[in-house]
């Protein structure tokens, strides 16, 4: 149930090996988690596919000092900055990664294999040009962990009085897996992020929990239109803001890099 986006994968650990934290083999098996393989098409100097560990090769070869992440959303570019092909793609995946020291971004494709509880899933990361330019709508880390405190409070108080607060099986099932996770102290994000960061997305992941959640329940006691259309209207701008966190957060090692 965690929203953890393979794009944040691929940055967090990205830059973890771009900074020589963490060794190549480790980098890949976390950028790929539970996925059976990920490969990278599209790089230039390659004439096909190639795997992760030779792709982040590559790319600093290529002059790529590290990696950020972008979650766009209808209406909401985050962390875009052009141009309009690259946008659209990764408006179509959701999710983008964008390089740091040349013009190349990263959009996934994800292939899906098997019957259920025995997926196999690839990923190609499709390379394409990108703008140089400031991304959209990215807040720092101390202005997003502000609004998800806010978004927190106001969420909590609308699923209560809109009766669609998260509650039976399904719904303390996935709380009870965020705790066990959260308590285990899993490793949210990679080598040579602040504490803030790995707060901040925690805070942003518990946040899109409580959203999720509240629409994969159905409706609740909100049964009447005008009920269902407030918790729809209340609901969006926290969900922007867990988003906008979740930015901050994976992009966190790459501003306090380039503030140093």
């Amino acid at each position: 149930m965690l929203f953890e986006p393979r794009s944040g994968r691929l940055a967090a650990w990205g830059n973890a090996l771009l900074a020589g934290l963490v060794s190549p083999d480790e980098a890949v098996s976390s950028i790929v988690g539970e996925d059976a393989v990920h490969r990278v098409a599209g790089l230039p100097g390659e004439s096909g596919p190639v795997g992760l560990s030779l792709a982040l090769g590559r790319m600093r070869a290529l002059g790529v000092g590290g990696l950020r992440v972008a979650l766009p959303a209808p209406g909401h570019p985050l962390g875009l900055s052009g141009p309009p092909e690259f946008n659209a793609r990764a408006l179509e995946a959701q999710e983008a990664v964008v390089a740091v020291g040349a013009a190349l971004g990263l959009v996934p494709e994800v292939a899906e294999a098997g019957p259920a509880g025995d997926l196999h899933v690839s990923v190609t990361w499709h390379v394409l040009p990108v703008r140089e330019a400031p991304p959209a709508d990215v807040p720092s880390l101390g202005e997003a962990e502000r609004e998800l405190a806010e978004a927190l409070r106001e969420a909590t108080e609308v699923l209560t009085r809109l009766d669609v607060a998260a509650s039976g099986p399904v719904a303390e099932a996935a709380l009870s897996a965020y705790r066990a996770r959260a308590e285990a102290g899993r490793e949210a994000l990679a080598p040579g992020y602040p504490a803030r960061a790995v707060r901040v997305l925690a805070l942003a992941q518990r946040v899109d929990l409580m959203v999720s959640l509240a629409y994969e329940n159905g409706h609740g006691g909100a049964v009447a239109a005008s009920e269902m259309a407030a918790r729809a209207e209340a609901l969006r701008p926290v969900e922007r803001v867990a988003r906008r966190a979740l930015v901050a957060a994976y992009n966190a090692a790459v501003e306090e890099r380039e503030r140093g």
